[in-house]
């Protein structure tokens, strides 16, 4: 039985195979601690839970326009203005089953064979799987701890060619958590500038997740007019709303992108779950308050992280200004070995901490950074207490 080429060009999302390798381990009567998803532990709002059992009962269970209720998409663009300061029309709104489908339609619309895209490292991991589907080049670009994993103008200029048609790029960023400043934005837009044929995909997702944010505006890419016609936002729920398994990202875009984006929807998923796009309207349109209590919380867990791996001096890392991760240098361990087990790398380090630990983590080399894991902090105080714990006794146990 021959199956598609399309299957061999990309690979399982690290993040869902460390998951389920963990709920197999999990099956078998073991305790092991999940730090690995990237998933907010807070339950959804009670108020967006009513807004979906309101719904219900007011009868939206029919099959809902492609790129959303007209009514939602007035809402996503109210938020824009209210948060970011820019201005878009619903008809530069699709809604759509998640961030990451949000990605894909993007992508599939904009990319041709063979056509380049530029993706600083380290990166989330779906962004070159995708775009190995849409059969695009992809041109990596390896940022590093002393630029707190930012791209550089310089880097980003050295990177553009003829034949790039796509940037993309998270701020707040997974998985190092960091944060593009406005001049630091600005830079970056001054070289889009300069090459008019470059779409800009800006990940936005962990918008709220933002330890310098209380509800100010935040600092999007798309705030410079000059490049704003090109730059595609992604965002949605998923993070800022603890609304994970709700299944709720936008684009705002130029209207041709946009139509693009329904085109290709239109022939995959149709539109978005009514009951969730209901949900949305309140989630979006009422006060912020329970997500800035969520993000204390997350800025708390954040500064324990911190204390807890200054206590392993072999684990070097940045500080994380945004989203809910760490991201540590973990090559000192590589060589080293616990009961005839060689770690030669970050893949073997993860392992290891799964199965002799009990400790979900996620390799660096899923995100395009070699020689790092990926460890989550949306989990409770009491299980971040006893994960670091375990891995740093799993840790001294190599030698």
């Amino acid at each position: 039985m021959q199956l598609s080429s399309n299957l061999s060009r990309f690979s399982e999302p690290e993040t869902l195979k460390m998951a389920k390798l963990g709920r197999e381990l999990r099956a078998k009567g073991i305790n092991v601690i999940d730090l690995s998803l990237g998933e907010p532990d807070f339950n959804t709002p009670e108020h967006i839970k009513d807004a979906a059992k309101k719904a219900i009962d007011d009868n939206w269970s029919h099959y809902t326009p492609v790129s959303g209720y007209p009514d939602l998409k007035e809402a996503i663009c109210k938020k824009l203005l209210r948060d970011n300061g820019l201005e878009y029309t619903p008809q530069q709104i699709v809604v759509s089953t998640g961030a990451k489908q949000c990605i894909a339609n993007t992508m599939m619309s904009i990319l041709d064979d063979d056509d380049e895209i530029i993706i600083p490292t380290p990166y989330w991991v779906s962004y070159s799987e995708i775009a190995r589907l849409a059969r695009a080049k992809i041109v990596f670009v390896h940022t590093s701890p002393e630029t707190d994993f930012k791209m550089t103008p310089e880097q980003l200029e050295n990177a553009i060619t003829d034949k790039t048609k796509l940037f993309i790029f998270s701020s707040p960023c997974n998985p190092t958590g960091a944060v593009y400043s406005k001049d630091e934005l600005e830079a970056l837009a001054k070289v889009f500038e300069k090459h008019p044929n470059v779409f800009i995909i800006s990940d936005e997702i962990y918008e709220y997740i933002n330890y310098s944010y209380d509800g100010g505006k935040y600092e999007s890419i798309a705030q410079f007019p000059y490049i704003k016609d090109r730059v595609i936002i992604i965002n949605g729920l998923s993070k800022g709303f603890a609304m994970t398994g709700w299944r709720l990202g936008y684009t705002a875009s130029i209207p041709e992108v946009a139509k693009a984006c329904e085109k290709i929807q239109g022939q995959f998923t149709s539109g978005t779950n009514s009951i969730t796009q209901r949900a949305a309207i309140t989630a979006l349109e009422a006060p912020l308050t329970p997500t800035y209590e969520m993000v204390k919380e997350f800025k708390r867990r954040k500064a324990r992280v911190t204390e807890l791996l200054k206590e392993m001096p072999n684990l070097k890392c940045t500080e994380p200004k945004g989203a809910f991760y760490i991201f540590p240098d973990v090559r000192h361990y590589f060589g080293k070995s616990f009961e005839g087990e060689v770690i030669n790398n970050s893949s073997d380090l993860c392992m290891y901490l799964l199965n002799q630990a009990h400790i979900s983590t996620v390799s660096g080399d899923a995100f395009g950074q070699p020689g790092y894991i990926r460890i989550s902090f949306a989990n409770s105080m009491e299980n971040i207490e006893e994960g670091f714990k375990r891995i740093k006794s799993g840790l001294e146990k190599l030698s």
